[in-house]
């Protein structure tokens, strides 16, 4: 990027994703996230190029929050806690509301589901943070406390809950039901891990 930014870039790229976040990537326009971030839209071009590099550095900067949430809630002492942490943190973060009733919902599936985001650069960001969480998925069922009471391989096992995580997103969408996803989350845990019964909070 050329020249010396005239603005704190954390605070700006920090609520371009909130606008991000909240509206999608098709409703959101950059005389949008010039109104809420302050700066002006020659200046966001200067800096960052168009919209869609724009959204790719804010997207690096939510996957490396993301990455680090879901390393922390597997890091629990056993599978059936790790696994529980894992899907509240997923539940907590599509519910979340950032100053209004209407939940955020999840960036990368909103993305996802968004026909005018579908590009190549965009698909292959997507595509890095849901492979990145199965395999950290994959890591820990994978581990002794995990692998033998496992209802499935590892793999497939890690697989299918970033699957029920991604339909989680949609039942939220329609249902605005938090309670009903935590449900649906310990049944998925007693599928995965059937010998234990329900999940430690």
């Amino acid at each position: 990027m050329a020249g010396t930014k005239q603005f704190d870039e954390d605070e700006v790229l920090n609520r371009a994703m909130l606008l991000f976040w909240r509206r999608g990537f098709g409703a959101t326009s950059m005389q949008d996230i010039a109104q809420a971030t302050g700066v002006l839209r020659g200046s966001l071009y200067h800096a960052y190029g168009d919209k869609q590099a724009l959204f790719l550095k804010i997207y690096e900067r939510y996957r490396a929050w993301f990455l680090d949430a879901v390393r922390a809630a597997l890091a629990a002492p056993t599978a059936e806690q790790a696994l529980a942490r894992y899907l509240r943190f997923s539940i907590e973060t599509l519910t979340s509301a950032d100053g209004d009733d209407a939940s955020r919902g999840c960036l990368t599936t909103k993305t996802a589901t968004d026909e005018t985001a579908m590009d190549e650069a965009i698909r292959t960001a997507l595509r890095g943070l849901l492979d990145a969480v199965r395999r950290l998925l994959e890591e820990r069922l994978a581990q002794p406390d995990a692998v033998e009471r496992l209802a499935l391989p590892p793999a497939a096992a890690a697989r299918l809950i970033v699957t029920m995580t991604r339909g989680l997103v949609v039942m939220e969408r329609v249902y605005g039901d938090a309670a009903g996803l935590q449900e649906i989350a310990d049944d998925l845990l007693r599928v995965v891990l059937p010998a234990c019964g329900q999940a430690k909070k």
